[in-house]
């Protein structure tokens, strides 16, 4: 903290961050921003006055209505569009890597060779995979309200609310217009706003094309989260209906090759999963604090001791892992180096103090903001162990055995039928198989050492397990020990009493009377108190909607959003970052690295032609995006498609609580990109016929 500084110092830190700001076209000021709240839009309420003051441009409703429909919801964790008349869907080689593995046939390897189909009868369904397309949507937030109204409780008030939209969701699914449509209530801005939307399900999705994944992944974790950018992040499929492609004639997007331009307006039409931007100064320091910087060190951890089987015995679920794990990394440094800093928290504390002056309920004595900074005051404590001593199977099968022990004795203390307890006994033998693996060891040891670091003064649990031991000799000798490591000792610990186990030296039952113990403990002090956090989270966003209204869009919600920005460069690392890079980069980067991995080039990319190498591969816009915004379609003006978004620089991490436009950036495949990759490389002539692009 600042104050812990000699004066010398934070004068240095002072004009270092005034520097920084002057660098960013910035300054230090800490003025309330309303776009602080971010700028991913609903459809039913897209700000057309701010788009035309700002851009100069104002969508009418057939843009909107057709940009909305063009779009798509791919799975549960992506979005996608249409881009052919025959329900060709465009999303990100990332969104896609786990489904293609699906329908990949004995012999063939979608990873190093990439997938083709030059005939829709060669077009390979994905058991299971789905897309969503918003295809109706109204505003009920009057219907909703006059019914809560009669509410004179939050308990009330939440049963009211739910007995209301499943009402109305029930006569809209009766409606002539919304027939066969899943229709799906929304709640925005904590009960500011109310929506349906009616969405069309098509659940015969098959593979098109899948490029390579060291070219739909180029760089690898070390590129991930930066700029510039070379990556071929893509994939093409199409939706089906009763055998036939879908007719989507009527609205999907053309694909322009000109790409964006510089300096020009660009909109992100995305189901963004979720942010956290209405959290409170308070909530953002115990995020900081207590849960950040501990998931940070356990990712860490994971991802040594993974890296460490690698090294042994190479397998691609495990490389899948790590990637999943190191993404993780990247993004929590990201937004705690955002929490670190001085500028973005002092805009947040800014515009909570706004809001607080301008709240009602502050005037009326109700200092909601306050209560809810004294609701987490009893919680920093315990944060460490919801994430340190869980049963996820990251913190390896010792642990996970010890929570599934301790359900199984609380079972035989409530004196559970014998089905029940079978069915138990039958997971924990599951789950111990292989108990005594070196890695369940190192599994253990990391959970030990994370315990001691992450020890406070309550924490006497941790001492009562070592004794005198280190964390590495304790995991040794209970792995060794443990009668879960085999059918026969399993056997014999079950025959036990309830009594005579609470009273063994099973180091199992130790880790359950300490380790589990303490994770229990520690979340039901969460529990304890999340109706009421939950029910001043709601208040405080109430607040801020009351004083803001639509002028600010809602918190992620995985739900269909449009997010405006700019393409627009910005500085970095000295220089200048260009809006956009070419196949010319990606090849230096191969070369640059000696055509190592995660640099490496499948074969028939090593003699590109003159015409690739100048096409333009990657860019960069101010639009707003998160986690669940890969594989959006960015368009234009015109409502064309002109890039594929499919991350954001280390810069944009801090978006998950602020929103700020100095350094922050989507990054997106171009258009141009793409076409130029089916043309000189795929030769996939039938695509590019398809959508208009020969």
């Amino acid at each position: 903290m600042l104050n812990t500084r000699s004066i010398v110092a934070s004068m240095v830190l002072l004009v270092a961050i005034s520097l920084t700001a002057l660098a960013q076209g910035t300054t230090t000021t800490t003025a309330p921003d309303p776009f602080d709240y971010g700028k991913m839009w609903t459809f039913e309420h897209a700000p057309l006055d701010y788009f035309e003051k700002t851009y100069g441009f104002r969508p009418g409703e057939e843009w909107l209505d057709d940009t909305r429909m063009s779009a798509i919801r791919f799975a549960t964790y992506c979005s996608g569009s249409f881009i052919s008349p025959d329900g060709l869907i465009l999303t990100n080689h990332h969104c896609s890597r786990e489904e293609v593995l699906k329908v990949m046939q004995e012999g063939e390897d979608f990873d190093a060779n990439g997938f083709y189909a030059p005939e829709r009868g060669k077009e390979r369904r994905v058991p299971g995979l789905f897309i969503k397309q918003l295809v109706q949507l109204v505003d009920v937030t009057k219907e909703v309200k006059k019914f809560t109204a009669k509410a004179t409780s939050d308990e009330q008030f939440n049963l009211f609310q739910d007995s209301i939209l499943t009402t109305l969701v029930k006569e809209y699914e009766g409606k002539k217009d919304w027939a066969g449509l899943e229709v799906e209530p929304v709640v925005y801005y904590s009960g500011g706003q109310y929506s349906l939307y009616g969405y069309k399900r098509y659940d015969d999705i098959r593979l098109v094309l899948i490029p390579e994944e060291i070219i739909g992944f180029f760089g690898g974790d070390p590129d991930n989260f930066t700029y510039p950018r070379y990556n071929l992040d893509f994939t093409i499929w199409r939706a089906y209906e009763d055998g036939e492609p879908v007719n989507t004639a009527d609205h999907y997007f053309k694909v322009n090759p000109a790409g964006p331009k510089l300096d020009r307006p660009i909109f992100a039409v995305s189901n963004p999963a979720s942010t956290e931007r209405y959290r409170t100064y308070a909530q953002l320091e115990f995020d900081r604090d207590a849960r950040y910087n501990v998931l940070l060190d356990w990712l860490s951890n994971r991802v040594e001791i993974l890296e460490g089987q690698q090294a042994e015995n190479y397998s691609p679920q495990v490389q899948e892992q790590i990637f999943n794990l190191s993404n993780g990394i990247k993004a929590y440094e990201g937004i705690l180096k955002g929490l670190d800093d001085q500028h973005l928290m002092g805009r947040k504390k800014a515009i909570e103090d706004y809001v607080r002056q301008q709240s009602g309920a502050l005037k009326n004595g109700n200092d909601y903001w306050k209560q809810l900074e004294e609701a987490y005051a009893p919680l920093e404590d315990w944060g460490p162990e919801l994430t340190i001593l869980s049963g996820s199977g990251y913190n390896g099968k010792a642990m996970q055995t010890a929570h599934y022990l301790a359900r199984y004795m609380e079972m035989l203390d409530s004196e559970a039928s014998e089905e029940d307890l079978a069915a138990i006994k039958g997971q924990i033998t599951s789950i111990a198989a292989g108990i005594k693996k070196p890695v369940q060891v190192a599994y253990l040891t990391k959970v030990l050492e994370e315990a001691v670091k992450h020890a406070d003064e309550k924490d006497t649990y941790i001492k009562e397990l070592l004794g005198m031991r280190s964390p590495a000799v304790a995991a040794k000798a209970m792995i060794t020990t443990t009668a879960f490591s085999s059918d026969d000792g399993m056997a014999s610990f079950f025959a036990l009493s309830a009594e005579e186990m609470k009273s063994s030296d099973e180091p199992m039952v130790k880790l359950v009377e300490t380790l589990v113990k303490a994770y229990q403990e520690g979340s039901q002090k969460f529990r304890a108190s999340t109706a009421t956090r939950t029910a001043l989270e709601e208040k405080i966003s109430n607040e801020v909607f009351k004083v803001y209204g639509l002028s600010i869009p809602p918190d992620a919600t995985f739900t269909l959003r449009l997010a405006d920005g700019m393409v627009k460069q910005y500085p970095y690392n000295g220089t200048i970052a260009p809006y956009k890079t070419t196949f010319y980069g990606l090849y230096d980067r191969y070369f640059s690295n000696d055509g190592n991995y995660p640099w490496s080039l499948p074969e028939r990319w090593l003699n590109p032609v003159q015409e690739l190498l100048r096409s333009p591969l990657n860019f960069i816009a101010t639009t707003d995006s998160i986690g669940g915004s890969s594989g959006s379609p960015m368009v234009n003006e015109n409502g064309e498609l002109v890039g594929l978004l499919f991350d954001g620089n280390i810069e944009s991490l801090p978006g998950n609580f602020i929103y700020d436009t100095a350094l922050n950036r989507s990054v997106a495949v171009h258009a141009g990109g793409i076409v130029a990759a089916l043309k000189y490389v795929y030769q996939a002539d039938s695509i590019l016929k398809e959508i208009g692009v020969e």
